[in-house]
């Protein structure tokens, strides 16, 4: 696993900001479907369809990704599909925003998440059974605090066409309050260099709450300052779900975790 996780900072650092086309160090995994004579079990055919299934929100309120997956979640997300999927959902996002005919009082803004969004924790969760071993949020912060995520090359390249574009970027993330500093040097030291607001969880407010209360209350608020969402990007359903969602939102894929 080490291999692979070293084949996936790799192919992070050969990317050049700008730039939507990476240069792809090693196809891991062809992800093919498989199958068999005599209806008999083939092995990486159900991971398949379990992702699926995750990714449309067939699937809801899992914890942990099956142990017989983890093998396969992993291939998937050190490998060649995860960032043609994550390009598709950024060009299509990129030509929507083209279309639009934007107001020019600052107040068109586009939101997005940050972990698996704006930010990939694959080095940690490539530690972690990409999604097998169960949420230990004592690491995860651990990890957060460093401060070394790496960007999403699509994500990255999607946000400077925005920003060519006169549209402002809002950062709206579960991350909390505490993590403000070492979130925002994150952010700037692997290219995103502006953005209008940050928004992370005030723990005492949203205590018990749902991540889509979290963030539809948030996105309210925006609303009420004047602001206007044309758009929202995130890799979980509950950073598109709920009220005041936006013109038009944007799923990148994550198999990895299910946040409510």
């Amino acid at each position: 696993m080490a291999l692979l996780l070293l084949l996936f900072l790799a192919n992070i650092l050969t990317i050049s900001e700008g730039t939507c086309e990476p240069g792809i160090v090693k196809q891991i995994h062809l992800l093919r479907p498989r199958s068999g004579a005599g209806g008999n079990s083939i092995p990486g055919l159900s991971c398949l369809s379990w992702r699926l299934a995750v990714e449309t929100n067939n699937i809801i309120g899992w914890k942990t990704v099956p142990e017989e997956c983890e093998e396969y979640v992993g291939h998937y997300m050190l490998g060649k599909q995860y960032r043609k999927d994550s390009r598709v959902v950024s060009k299509e996002a990129f030509l929507y925003a083209q279309s639009l005919k934007l107001a020019g009082d600052g107040k068109d803004i586009w939101i997005f998440d940050i972990d698996e969004t704006t930010l990939s924790n694959t080095p940690y969760y490539a530690q972690h059974g990409f999604g097998a071993e169960p949420y230990n949020a004592t690491l995860f912060d651990k990890w957060v605090m460093e401060g070394d995520a790496p960007a999403l090359p699509e994500s990255l390249w999607l946000y400077n066409k925005l920003l060519s574009l006169g549209i402002k970027v809002v950062f709206l993330t579960g991350r909390h309050e505490s993590q403000r500093n070492t979130t925002a040097s994150n952010l700037k030291n692997v290219g995103y260099h502006a953005w209008d607001k940050l928004i992370l969880k005030e723990p005492s407010k949203y205590s018990g709450k749902t991540a889509v209360f979290y963030k539809s209350n948030e996105r309210e608020m925006l609303e009420k300052k004047g602001y206007r969402i044309i758009g929202n990007m995130g890799d979980q359903w509950s950073d598109l779900l709920g009220t005041n969602t936006g013109n038009r939102t944007f799923k990148l894929p994550d198999p990895m975790y299910y946040i409510s």
